[in-house]
């Protein structure tokens, strides 16, 4: 993009030394005004350096813009993925993935508002979140322009990224100095932590990574019970207390936390098309996932089950490769909203050396009939000869079939 084309330009902006260079170099290189949004999304730091850090950088105060989003997190994107039970490749209970459209719609929204032509995001041009963020604006103002500088600057290291902070005064604390030995994203679901030191996938993660959760070995040899509430598949209660939906996320990080519950190593398969290896914490996610599998178990249809867990990874992949706002995930939505509507009741839980074990689960809207399912002499509710025609029509094709191979083989 040709300097002069920008006129302003709303940067996703944490304050940390990257998005710092970031922003003084759309000032030098596009002669741009610059707006700097900061999300609070529960990453633990506190935000009024970051308003420092901006003003000192020439920023007029009416232009940066700093949000705590932390409640409509939580109820507007991370309870609609846990309706779903989403988790990508099996293991990732996509910790990052969900946080990039809202920051990406919160961008367009001030664009919006201050009449900026343009935004910026720090992504790299080797990671998913360049795509999440673009493919969030572009879904939101699809007249937005882009400015990626990881991919149009020439700087071709972190020595050149400290000497342009030199020669500009940004401040470097003195742990930016050297090499950071791995990178790290957080909010308030999870942690993640790439790069560097976690390169080698045939080597343990050394133990200064794990910033969310004790060591399951290092947990305590008592377990702890909680009961956790639902309605419409949202947790809403925790041991009786009703609770907003970051309240009761940000009290199950502390138990997890506590019982080394929510660690994860794996390699992954970006959508840009390389593996990486990444370690996640997230631990009151992992127990929300068991917890509200838990309460499906007994209110939701064997037909409504099976088939959300057909459409899950499906589901899972949209939100990994940034497809938030597309139509597909809009329309997967709706059905999995649809089979929330019973999902409701308690269920009861020990948390225990890094493990999430359901102890109970009761609803008013439940399935489970002990009537139906009792060994014991069930007063006609289930006329147990019925099986064998049951059988016998399920098994017509097997034996048609069985019968074919049999005359092939005597031929």
């Amino acid at each position: 993009m040709a300097k002069g084309d920008v006129k302003k330009v709303v940067l996703a902006y944490s304050g940390g030394l990257d998005t710092s260079i970031i922003l003084k170099w759309l000032q030098t290189t596009y002669g741009c005004e610059v707006v700097t949004f900061t999300a609070d999304l529960g990453q633990g730091e506190e935000l009024g350096p970051a308003r420092d850090k901006a003003l000192m950088l020439g920023i007029k105060a009416e232009n940066i813009f700093i949000e705590d989003l932390r409640e409509e997190f939580v109820r507007d994107y991370v309870f609609p993925m846990f309706r779903a039970n989403a988790v990508y490749e099996g293991t990732y209970l996509l910790g990052t993935s969900i946080a990039r459209p809202l920051i990406a719609a919160k961008q367009i929204e001030i664009a919006r508002k201050v009449g900026a032509d343009a935004v910026c995001h720090g992504a790299t041009g080797k990671g998913n979140d360049q795509v999440r963020f673009e493919l969030g604006y572009y879904a939101l103002e699809p007249g937005i322009k882009i400015i990626a500088p990881w991919r149009e600057w020439d700087f071709k290291g972190r020595d050149d990224l400290l000497e342009f902070a030199r020669q500009h005064q940004i401040p470097i604390a003195k742990d930016k100095e050297g090499e950071a030995p791995f990178s790290v994203d957080a909010n308030l679901l999870h942690s993640s932590s790439e790069g560097k030191v976690l390169e080698d996938p045939a080597k343990e993660a050394p133990s200064i990574v794990y910033q969310r959760t004790i060591s399951p070995m290092e947990a305590p040899d008592k377990p702890t019970e909680i009961t956790i509430g639902f309605a419409k598949g949202d947790a809403i209660s925790l041991n009786g207390e009703k609770l907003s939906p970051a309240t009761i996320l940000t009290k199950l990080n502390a138990l997890g936390r506590d019982n080394g519950i929510g660690r994860l190593d794996l390699v992954e398969n970006r959508f840009v098309g390389m593996k990486s290896r990444g370690v996640y914490e997230t631990p009151g996610g992992s127990i929300l996932l068991v917890a509200h599998r838990a309460i499906e178990s007994i209110t939701l249809d064997r037909g409504a089950a099976h088939l959300k867990d057909e459409l899950m990874p499906k589901y899972a992949e949209l939100i990994y490769n940034g497809f938030w706002f597309a139509p597909e995930r809009e329309m997967l939505q709706a059905l999995i909203d649809k089979s929330q509507e019973h999902v409701e009741g308690e269920v009861t839980l020990k948390l225990y050396k890094g493990n999430a074990i359901v102890t109970g689960r009761s609803s008013p809207k439940s399935l489970y009939s002990s009537t139906l399912v009792t060994f014991e002499d069930d007063k006609g509710a289930y006329d147990q000869k019925d099986a064998q025609g049951f059988i016998k029509l399920n098994a017509l094709r097997l034996r048609t079939l069985a019968q074919r191979k049999r005359q092939s083989e005597k031929k």
